[in-house]
């Protein structure tokens, strides 16, 4: 038994032991420096001699040593001296020191295996010794006693089979640390403190490829932007994974180039390019095009020595100098890459986006015979080609516009190569500079294409926050769901988040909310999850599995979330009662007609305070559904959606029109509510109805927008739907196997339908709160009405909610004297962009264009989107872009929409099928149509553009496919 207590402490304080950070503590002492901010991040011995100087150098080296010492003495209590399990402590501690500790763990390992096997120690060392003093390669000898210890521990212990293992996965697991963490020795010397530099010269040895001089780094190799520059770490990659890059060599800002000049010797025959590779530039800040010297045709050593030289000087051209200072980039180093350099058929440059355009999938490619410099140089006038991928599970093709010398198969080919890179790098539009010499297309440059970004998308914030936004909607809207957004995503990232800028997370371009896709693929990089993991938790798309290596970084980070999402029932309901509930009862018993400006301000900021902690559930809690969704592989059809408040609104509906038809037998559609008048039956139906309505009349067209007057505000479509439900319009048949489906799924899956009930809960919460907004600013709005501060109805929410703060405060006399002129401007911009019938899905940069209508995918006659409430319908479009005119729709109707909020669920039931522009199988839309057993595809870009009103269409809403047929006439 004594022995299993010994288990479980070796495994629970040896990974706290690694990971407590002396280091980092005894730096910032001393030095108030934060290591996890400067160099390569970690927190390791190197670091501290790097960053510190030598006397923080010799602390931290003991207080790693006491670490190691420590976890043998530790296994000693409970265990002989020298068995296995000592080896064990110090896999543990390692495992703590890499995953907490952002250090490698070699210090505490050298100094615990003195310890735990002295004569192997030995044996190592004069081993390592003799091979640096030869060899002077840093690499080779550290990878190398990694092989010996493991093989002395054999030769000594033979016997011992379980200290073998153990030897060997202790060195397995160093060698993979190896390989994911940077190392502080690969910074340049001359930059570490004055004392330890002759030191770190000496152990640096080559750190490349075993040469003295450190004079050959290769392309082949997975080099470090911050050392040799984002143009050679980018090829070095690009090389990496596969693409034709021409061979290539890199140095770094001190190495002496004269070993490299004397290996490479450049002839007529095989002659050498020299490119400029400095710190910053191909970045995604800063291209630097054209800043620096490239030198082609070096065919002698000289000619080398002189070229290297040339690009080295070209950094402090003036041009480059006065660059580097109108974008605030601080001057750092020039590494040079030289290449062999390729005899060119055909060259060119292509741009993965339009950069004029700034929208659009067209990809732009430019092409001369000869060499690429031609086109860059701006000498000669390339010829020019469009071309558009579209690429299926599949198959693919490219489309071509434009003719000239340049083979057509060829330029082909180079679209595919653009189009494959930008998905390489998630998405962000790339300038690639190619070059064919006949029989391979090389990739000679890749960097973003900097006036492109950042890029913003639609992409959820269409469903989130849909339709056209009012500025007062915004300025509140905005804060509330990127501070939420931030503090999950620094609940995760801990300190990688620094230098992070959340409040950047959204903004509006056309008066529509695009979120920020370059800094949310920034984020889930750091996160270590895949870029699309936003699209998947929102919408249901398709998502790749994370790298072991990176959710192991993030498991503290990911641990915290788990532990949030394992809380949120807990915490919710204790909100719930102790916060929402009696905060609601509070606002419900207020007269708002009597108070104030300044007491309606006293309301709506305490409104706010409820709705910042009710933002962290409207995010957490759908999160959390979709995730135990897919993790349990529960259908869309086995989840009960009732507790969500439009499908129970629209259940009850149902319920007492069933109940009206009965009292009714015979009525006129126009006169429903008169004819319930004249008896007592219907009497009782009219007054649940109004119950109905004062439960639900805090629900909207657009739920998460204030500025959209409420049921209660405007009843008179509810009216419709309860005639039209009074008219025979029933669920359809399939709705009846979805609620048995629903049922069997409840009992099976309970797991996740408590997810998914807390959903709903949150939902009628948030609703509530916004309505309860919405009626606030209405009843400042009646008041500055009355007094003339504002001239119509609706001009309050073209004001932002500082300057609504401003006005009640009353002292901001320039502000009231503009307040008309603004009020009239923002209302005419806002007219303007609600005209936009179309606008991009992307947009790239921070000056969007006038949109474009977007071009059809797959084909003319299939549309592609997300499939999300099962069955086929066949039937005749109609286009409905907001609510303000609602048709007369019947099952041969298939509705095409561009998002459906809470206020367009009613028109389902009475529709034959769902196309929507944006949402997935998690949207208002979709939740409904399951719920009434009609057909829906979500996601179909430029549906409302594409599309025409009485043009027949079929649509499939298990494969997420909206046939067009013959008969595409409208009618």
């Amino acid at each position: 038994m004594f022995e299993h207590w010994g288990v479980l402490v070796i495994l629970i304080v040896c990974p706290l032991l690694g990971g407590l950070p002396l280091i980092a503590w005894i730096t910032y002492a001393l030095k108030r420096k934060q290591l996890s901010q400067v160099g390569t991040g970690n927190i390791s011995v190197s670091a501290a001699f790097y960053h510190g100087g030598k006397f923080v150098g010799i602390l931290a080296v003991l207080s790693e040593a006491f670490k190691g010492f420590a976890a043998i003495l530790l296994s000693r209590v409970f265990f002989p001296a020298n068995s296995s399990w000592e080896l064990i402590a110090l896999i543990a501690l390692v495992i703590g020191r890499y995953w907490i500790g952002k250090g490698a763990g070699t210090t505490n390992v050298v100094w615990g295996f003195v310890l735990h096997d002295p004569l192997v120690a030995i044996f190592v060392s004069f081993f390592a010794g003799i091979s640096f003093t030869i060899l002077q390669s840093k690499q080779v000898v550290k990878f190398g006693v990694l092989l010996l210890f493991p093989l002395f521990v054999a030769l000594l212990h033979i016997s011992d089979i379980p200290r073998m293992l153990a030897a060997v996965a202790l060195a397995g697991l160093m060698g993979w640390i190896y390989t994911k963490i940077p190392d502080d020795m690969n910074l340049p010397a001359q930059d570490a403190q004055t004392e330890s530099q002759a030191m770190l010269e000496f152990l640096r040895g080559d750190v490349y490829d075993g040469l003295r001089q450190r004079a050959m780094v290769s392309l082949d190799e997975e080099l470090d932007a911050a050392i040799v520059g984002e143009k050679a770490a980018t090829l070095s990659q690009i090389k990496r994974w596969g693409y034709p890059v021409p061979k290539g060599w890199v140095l770094a800002t001190i190495d002496d180039p004269e070993l490299l000049t004397e290996f490479l010797q450049p002839s007529e025959l095989s002659p050498l390019v020299v490119r400029s590779s400095a710190i910053g530039e191909d970045s995604e800040h800063s291209s630097a095009a054209g800043q620096y010297e490239t030198v082609l045709n070096v065919t002698s050593p000289q000619a080398l020595q002189e070229a290297i030289a040339q690009v080295k000087a070209s950094y402090n051209h003036p041009s480059a100098v006065q660059y580097r200072r109108d974008r605030g980039l601080t001057d750092s180093a020039m590494a040079v890459l030289i290449q062999q350099q390729v005899q060119s058929v055909y060259s060119g440059v292509a741009f993965s986006r339009d950069p004029i355009t700034q929208q659009g999938d067209a990809i732009i490619i430019e092409a001369l015979p000869g060499s690429a410099t031609q086109v860059v140089s701006g000498k000669f006038t390339p010829e020019q080609y469009r071309a558009f991928v579209l690429e299926t599970e599949n198959s693919s093709s490219v489309q071509l516009e434009g003719e000239g010398r340049v083979p057509q198969a060829l330029i082909k080919q180079v679209a595919y190569l653009a189009y494959r890179l930008e998905k390489r790098y998630h998405g962000t539009p790339q300038d690639i500079e190619w070059s064919y010499d006949g029989q391979t297309l090389w990739v000679l440059q890749s960097r973003p294409i900097t006036t492109l970004l950042p890029i913003w998308t639609r992409k959820i914030a269409a469903e989130v926050i849909p339709g056209v936004i009012h500025p007062l909607t915004w300025s509140i809207n905005r804060p509330l769901t990127c501070g939420v957004w931030g503090e999950f995503f620094t609940l995760v990232l801990g300190d990688r988040a620094l230098g992070l800028d959340f409040t950047e997370t959204a903004t509006l371009h056309y008066s529509r909310a695009y979120f920020n896709a370059s800094l949310l693929g920034s984020i889930f990089l750091r996160m270590g999850l895949p870029s699309e993991s936003l699209e998947f938790l929102t919408r249901g798309a398709k998502l790749s599995k994370p790298s072991w290596e990176s959710t192991w970084e993030n498991l503290p980070g990911l641990a915290r979330l788990l532990g949030r999402e394992l809380s949120l029932e807990k915490d919710f309901k204790r909100d719930y009662h102790k916060r929402f509930i009696p905060g609601l009862s509070q606002l419900a018993q207020a007269d708002m007609d009597n108070l104030e400006p300044s007491k309606l301000l006293v309301r709506i900021d305490f409104i706010l305070e409820l709705l910042r902690q009710g933002t962290y559930y409207s995010i957490l809690a759908p999160l959390s559904a979709a995730l135990r969704q897919a993790i349990f592989r529960v259908k869309d059809e086995q989840i009960d959606n009732s507790v969500t408040p439009e499908v129970a609104a629209l259940r009850s509906l149902s319920a007492i029109a069933t109940d009206a038809k009965q009292v009714l037998l015979a009525f006129e559609p126009q006169k429903v509510f008169e004819q319930l008048k004249q008896t007592p039956e219907g009497e009782k139906i009219l007054q649940a109805f109004n119950e109905l309505l004062q439960d639900y009349g805090y629900l909207s067209e657009v739920g998460t927008d204030i500025s959209v007057p409420t049921w209660r505000e405007n009843p008179q479509m509810i009216k419709q739907m309860f005639v039209q439900l009074m008219q025979g319009n029933e669920p359809q048949a399939g709705a009846k196997d979805a609620i048995n489906s629903i049922l069997a799924g409840r009992r099976k899956r309970g797991f996740v339908q408590r997810r998914v009930d807390i959903k709903g809960r949150v939902t009628e919460v948030y609703s509530r709160l916004l309505a309860e907004l919405r009626w606030s600013f209405v009843a400042l709005e009646k008041i500055w009405l009355k007094s003339g501060l504002l001239k119509k109805t609706g001009d309050i929410f073209f004001l932002n909610f500082d300057e609504v703060r401003r006005l009640v405060g009353g002292g901001d006399s320039k502000l009231i004297e503009q307040l008309d002129e603004l009020v009239e401007l923002r209302r005419s911009q806002f007219v303007q962009d609600s005209e936009f019938i179309q606008i991009p899905l992307l947009v790239y940069g921070n000056t969007p264009p006038h949109p474009l209508a977007p071009s059809a995918l797959y084909s003319d006659q299939i549309l592609q989107g997300i499939g999300a409430s099962q069955g086929q319908a066949e039937g005749r479009v109609k286009v409905l872009r907001n609510l303000q005119d609602v048709p007369d729709i019947d099952r041969d109707t298939i509705l095409v929409v561009p998002y459906t909020d809470s206020g367009w669920a009613p028109l389902l039931l009475r529709a034959g099928g769902l196309i929507a522009e944006v949402g997935g199988r998690l949207s208002h839309g979709a939740i409904v149509a399951r719920e009434y057993g009609i057909p829906a595809v979500m996601d179909v870009r430029g549906a409302t553009w594409l599309l025409q009103d009485g043009q027949r269409v079929r649509i499939d809403g298990s494969r997420g496919i909206v046939e067009l047929s013959n008969d595409l006439r409208p009618e």
